[in-house]
């Protein structure tokens, strides 16, 4: 959220100033925020909800608690009826709160980086569409969890989970679903008969698993390409930054040959939102060059603070990402410009490419699990490079699930591929 709080305004013209959160927790204990929409109290050490927010209990719709000291919500959160976003990453939440059931409105959830290890059955509200419980540590998931029919984005990476609960398959509006790094034991734990059948799901990741860490680790001990010391590399500006790590220009300057201008990904932390960066490490070098892929050049090693990272060929600044992703709005559809348009030409040289590309990764063994616009580089003429493997995954030895897998990436592709035709027609 980019403001604070945000009102109604009085007159269409009428700007509502961008607090600090702190300015807007002293402004909603002095009762100056009512008929607040949007509040924004991240980062305030709180330790317990201000009694306040129940205030706008009429109004308020979206509600950011994240990084705080919070363990608990009070029952009487259930009096916000119109809340339809919560957010309450980075506190200290060992249990998700039974009242988050009862809000009746509640469409999205982020609990993500707590300390969950309970969820218990009413804790879900049945009308959730995105829930994030990213990082936590989750053992089990009730059996209401299939109850949320509108599910349309589930983040379960980053837990303990050994099993999905039984009746995963009535979530039929499921499109997005990460597992990776947790603890499935048997790739049909993770990947049952009734998910893979699921009609909409087109986007999964599930690496990071111990039924697939012994082939993970034999695919990096495989790559062909030799990892690049930390010395023989000069970072400069920050290129962008994303869900997993920072990309950095860099010179490089090998041992035996002219230096090079490389780009430089650091990851953030041990868990992102689709994984482990170990998994991306060792996909991206199972998948090594293809000439619709970004490629990589050699993963990182000797980085001072052990950070991991990969060193990939840098790109001319022209090349763009084809689409933003996915807004709170579009959940798991990707954002394009209001005025965006391709020739035809350019649209199917890029389908061509994305095709190419997925061909090519399930040849080496992989799903992309992420094949989204956001994820396909464009340089304005018609050529396109698929990036970032962060959901990518093994495809396991079972050749019926191997099949499902391969037929979630072409939905993707086929989503895509409609959204190519729409810029075309537009």
């Amino acid at each position: 959220m980019r403001v604070a709080c945000t009102t109604r305004p009085m007159h269409p013209t009428a700007l509502q100033p961008a607090l600090t959160p702190i300015q807007t927790l002293a402004r909603l204990r002095a009762g100056e925020l009512q008929g607040c929409t949007r509040l924004d109290l991240r980062g305030c050490g709180l330790t317990e909800l201000p009694p306040e927010v129940l205030t706008l209990a009429d109004t308020l719709e979206v509600l950011d608690l994240s990084g705080n000291a919070l363990s608990t919500l009070p029952d009487g959160l259930a009096r916000l009826a119109r809340l339809h976003t919560l957010f309450a990453s980075f506190n200290r939440f060992g249990a998700l709160p039974p009242v988050l059931g009862r809000l009746p409105s509640l469409d999205t959830m982020g609990f993500k980086a707590n300390r969950i290890a309970d969820v218990p059955a009413a804790s879900l509200a049945p009308t959730l569409r995105w829930l994030i419980l990213t990082d936590n540590c989750i053992a089990d998931l009730p059996s209401t969890l299939t109850d949320c029919r509108r599910m349309q984005k589930l983040m379960l990476a980053g837990n303990r989970l050994a099993r999905l609960p039984a009746g995963i398959g009535r979530l039929q509006r499921l499109e997005l679903l990460r597992l990776s790094a947790n603890a499935f034991e048997r790739a049909d734990h993770a990947l049952p008969d009734e998910l893979l059948a699921l009609p909409r799901l087109a986007w999964l990741a599930h690496a990071g698993n111990p039924f697939s860490a012994a082939r993970e680790q034999a695919a990096q001990a495989l790559a062909t390409v030799e990892p690049i010391a930390w010395h023989e590399l000069r970072l400069q500006a920050l290129l962008g930054e994303g869900a997993s790590g920072h990309i950095h220009a860099a010179q490089w300057q090998p041992a035996d040959g002219p230096a090079r201008d490389v780009a430089v990904k650091l990851f953030k932390g041990a868990v992102t939102s689709d994984g482990l960066p170990g998994c991306e490490i060792a996909a991206t070098l199972t998948a090594g060059r293809h000439p619709h892929l970004v490629g990589v050049l050699g993963a990182l090693a000797g980085h001072p603070h052990g950070t991991p990272g990969l060193v990939l060929p840098r790109l001319a600044p022209h090349w763009k990402p084809l689409a933003a992703p996915p807004s709170m709005a579009s959940c798991s559809r990707d954002v394009y410009g209001v005025d965006q348009r391709l020739p035809v030409d350019h649209a199917r040289s890029v389908a061509r490419a994305a095709t190419a590309a997925l061909e090519h990764l399930h040849s080496c063994g992989l799903s992309h699990g992420d094949l989204y616009a956001h994820n396909l580089l464009v340089d304005g003429d018609g050529r396109a490079l698929l990036s970032d493997l962060g959901a990518a995954s093994l495809l396991p030895d079972d050749g019926t699930q191997r099949a499902a897998l391969q037929a979630l990436d072409r939905r993707a592709l086929d989503i895509l591929v409609d959204e190519l035709a729409g810029l075309v027609r537009a």
